[in-house]
């Protein structure tokens, strides 16, 4: 099955330029069916519209409030007939309206290997803190703060010379790797969600036949 992917970025587009070259090297059985941005000038609208591909900004400034704005998205995505929704550095707190709608079908990759470090700078959390192995986490979204079930992992070595800079970049190679074969195990049927049994329990993944903790070499 080809899976139509919205794809919400906010800057460069890396991760977006990773899926793309996916796609083309037939690794990934998916169609990008749009692009979607909050920020006008954005470098991966640029990536976008180089590859022909539909590529349309939401100005979050042009809402008065995070719902408004997550309507205006969900209204794109499906005009646009998307199944699932990948964030690809975009920075922005969803809220419910984005979540439930696309429930369990939104998946966004995170420079740290939650549950550890979740939220902003994680490679800088992961230095202050002293870490052997630092890496990224494919997940999918739920109402929390890096806190969806996890599909997978990949890990790296924290080097003793290593800066902020040099582990985002270590990192970030890893995230171009892993984040389009996890879209590639999502469309062939492979990732499975099973739903909390009782209250306070959180939903759980289950990925049949491959390894979910990779390095990638």
């Amino acid at each position: 099955m080809t899976i139509a992917l919205g794809v919400l970025v906010s800057g460069s587009g890396t991760n977006l330029q990773a899926i793309m070259d996916a796609i083309a090297a037939r690794s990934l059985d998916a169609r990008i069916a749009v692009v979607v941005s909050n920020v006008p000038d954005a470098t991966a609208l640029a990536r976008a519209r180089s590859a022909g591909l539909a590529a349309i900004v939401v100005d979050h400034r042009s809402f008065e409030d995070r719902r408004s704005f997550d309507t205006a998205v969900v209204d794109v995505l499906v005009a646009h007939g998307v199944d699932l929704v990948v964030l690809a550095g975009f920075m922005r707190v969803l809220t419910e309206v984005l979540i439930d709608a696309f429930a369990m079908r939104i998946v966004n990759v995170h420079p740290g290997l939650l549950p550890s470090f979740p939220g902003v700078r994680a490679q800088r959390q992961a230095l202050d803190y002293g870490v052997a192995v630092a890496g990224c986490t494919v997940h999918f979204v739920d109402r929390g703060v890096d806190t969806g079930p996890i599909i997978a992992q990949a890990v790296v070595p924290v080097l003793e010379d290593d800066d902020e800079e040099r582990l985002r970049l270590r990192i970030l190679a890893k995230e171009h790797q892993l984040l389009p074969l996890v879209l590639q195990w999502i469309g062939e049927g492979r990732v499975r969600v099973d739903p909390p049994i009782a209250a306070g329990e959180r939903a759980r993944v289950r990925v049949r036949g491959v390894p979910r903790a990779l390095g990638l070499e």
